[in-house]
């Protein structure tokens, strides 16, 4: 027998309390009336008599009563045998890995013939269960006694392009509960790659008396060569001038290696080229692309095969040929310096795809701007409300001229102010969102000079930019599906330098790219990343079928790539996108665990010492008997209760005696 918390036995002292009652507070003296005491002889008198117990009964069940108390709080148990594998029932839980890596060689056969080995130790009267782990865990059965469908459910794994992730396995273990209190044996089978330990290790740990065996299907490093990543552009504008960068890499060898690397676009073989990669190390090669068609063109990086896992030997990628968009810039008429500035900083950077169409504001009413992705007013107004409204995007550079007309686009505009350049004195820039996709490559405008500025009421829109005087310098506003983008100032090297300056030139084309939509389509996408479906749309995976209905597509705001290769997106609004899929190339560093971090990991599911062995092995279990202990404390107190009612009585009852009195 043992307590678990056995601080509170000190309760038992509480049982020198009847003590006292029944021994110290028994002697009692009832005043009578006498005529006189001066003929008694004075004396001390014995209480012996008086100190004898009397009410034994009582005594030891309000003892009895204290001690079943102590007992309580104590939380007492008791040690019972539990029955091993070989003596009762049980959980058996297969998991088996189909990520990536499980590619390699013969590793997911011999993972389903360990699997298989697994449920031979499966007994009638046993529950099992089946689960496909990789980033996610994939429950292939509920608990169930049939041992045909755990193996056809074994059967059935296939592997996948996901990276493996021990933690969440070890997360779904945990999770588990098996009925009917059975102990658990859960068997993990996997590769045991180093890389997919998770970070803290406590995230492996199971729940306490869950017996965990890790089944390793790698021991030993096996090298591997692979394509790592490929640069290349989302669109291009003028292929012979756009660079694809491919990164080689070689994970386990210890010699230098020289291998073939293949551009491919469409299936046919543009340039290849020898890529010498160092032990354990990598290389980087450019390619230049001689053409390429009109639409969505499916680009590849190969490398001939040398190794066991020949499914991370291409790397693909997707690149959209297309022509470069206009944009409108309106200039007030004889004040075109803004305009030109502008024009030579957005077409300095052809791979950005973007030319500039410029109009008076007197031209700008007569224009059909909805054709234009986005308009910029240097300095000038014209009606844009509906265009912005509707969608559209509008870059302001506000000056004097606006600050005249007090607003522009509803956007409250006051005064200009202006500082002295003879005196060199000037304002700049202070606090800088680089968060912000307008100013992500911009830098903090460092060293910039701002002779003339308008005061811009931001209101409850995002200020980008501000001055040291704390004034809004950039503020980014949505106006009904559009966007807004005032900038305090203008463009043309008189109001400030700006345009000399390096920033410039990146503050011009990633603003560009943020008001056109450009920025936010990712020129390639990882295994189980997420692509935007708000709006709806169609997807379709890489084997040409559609993966989401129309139904579901329009009520899921993103979707979930499960498969390496190409994804097609086509938008409601006609607009369609090329998706290229690889996997994570964590996954091809087959470098094993070690042996040490596999038992460290297995040892985390057994139970303390003072709770017996682990599951399914035989020892001992505490069991708690305090359910005992408070139904006798209920039945000592009502006894205790009958008894002090009866002795009360009774000494009620009882007349005075003369000998009493005396």
């Amino acid at each position: 027998m043992g307590f678990l918390s056995p601080w509170f036995l000190g309760g038992l002292l509480a049982i020198g309390i009847p003590l006292y009652v029944h021994l110290l507070r028994q002697h009692k003296s009832n005043p009578l009336p006498f005529s006189s005491l001066m003929f008694f002889e004075r004396r001390t008198q014995s209480s012996v008599k008086h100190r004898r117990l009397k009410y034994i009964a009582l005594l030891l069940m309000r003892c009895a009563l204290l001690l079943l108390l102590a007992l309580l709080f104590a939380k007492p148990y008791v040690r019972r045998a539990i029955a091993g594998d070989a003596q009762g029932r049980k959980m058996l839980l297969v998991a088996v890995d189909n990520s990536f890596s499980m590619r390699a060689g013969t590793r997911m056969a011999d993972a389903k013939t360990q699997a298989m080995e697994v449920l031979r130790t499966f007994r009638p009267g046993d529950l099992g269960q089946v689960i496909a782990f990789a980033s996610g865990a994939q429950l292939l059965t509920q608990p169930v006694s049939d041992l045909a469908q755990l193996q056809a459910a074994v059967q059935s794994i296939q592997v996948g392009d996901g990276r493996s992730a021990y933690g969440e396995i070890a997360r779904v273990i945990r999770t588990l509960v098996p009925p009917d209190s059975m102990p658990m044996e859960a068997h993990v089978i996997t590769d045991a790659q180093k890389t997919s330990i998770p970070v803290p290790f406590s995230e492996l740990a199971v729940s306490p008396g869950t017996k965990l065996t890790v089944h390793s299907v790698a021991d030993r490093q096996e090298p591997n060569w692979y394509v790592e990543a490929v640069h290349a552009p989302r669109s291009v504008f003028q292929p012979k001038k756009v660079r694809v960068q491919a990164v080689i890499a070689n994970a386990g060898s210890e010699a230098a290696t020289e291998t073939n690397v293949t551009l491919l676009l469409n299936g046919k073989s543009l340039e290849s080229k020898k890529a010498s990669i160092p032990p354990n190390g990598r290389a980087t090669l450019d390619f230049y692309l001689p053409d390429a068609a009109y639409g969505m063109n499916r680009g590849e990086v190969r490398i001939e095969s040398r190794d066991t896992l020949a499914a991370d030997d291409t790397f693909p990628f997707s690149i959209e040929r297309k022509e470069a968009q206009r944009v409108l810039v309106i200039h007030e008429p004889n004040r075109t310096r803004a305009a030109d500035y502008y024009r030579a900083a957005l077409e300095s950077t052809p791979d950005t795809g973007f030319a500039v169409d410029t109009a008076t504001s007197d031209q700008a009413a007569n224009l059909d701007v909805k054709k234009y992705p986005f308009v910029v007013l240097a300095d000038t107004v014209a009606p844009l409300e509906s265009y912005l409204k509707a969608g559209g995007s509008v870059l302001v550079a506000a000056g004097s001229n606006i600050a005249a007309r007090g607003s522009v686009l509803g956007m409250k505009v006051n005064t200009a102010r202006y500082a002295a350049r003879d005196a060199e004195r000037f304002y700049a820039v202070g606090d800088v969102d680089q968060s912000h996709p307008s100013v992500a490559k911009a830098g903090k405008f460092d060293e910039v000079k701002f002779y003339q500025v308008v005061r811009l009421e931001s209101g409850d829109a995002r200020v980008v930019a501000r001055l040291t005087d704390g004034s809004p310098l950039l503020v980014d506003r949505t106006v009904g599906s559009g966007r807004l983008l005032v900038f305090a100032s203008t463009f043309d090297n008189i109001a400030n330098d700006l345009p000399l300056h390096a920033s410039f030139v990146p503050f011009v084309e990633q603003s560009a790219l943020y008001l056109s939509g450009s920025d936010a389509v990712p020129s390639q996408y990882m295994v189980d990343s997420f692509v935007d479906l708000k709006g709806g749309g169609e997807i379709m995976g890489p084997d040409g079928q559609r993966a989401l209905s129309l139904a579901e597509a329009a009520k899921s705001p993103a979707f979930r790539l499960t498969k390496e290769g190409y994804w097609e997106v086509r938008r409601p609004n006609g607009n369609h996108e090329l998706i290229a899929v690889h996997s994570d190339r964590r996954e091809s560093d087959l470098a094993p665990v070690a042996k040490d971090t596999l038992a460290l990991w297995q040892s985390t599911g057994k139970a303390n010492p003072s709770a017996g062995g682990a599951a399914g092995e035989p020892g001992e279990k505490p069991y708690s008997i305090w359910w005992y202990v408070l139904v006798a404390l209920l039945i000592a107190a009502v006894v205790e209760s009958i008894f002090s009612g009866r002795y009360w009585n009774q000494e009620q009852a009882q007349p005075l005696t003369r000998k009493q009195a005396a």
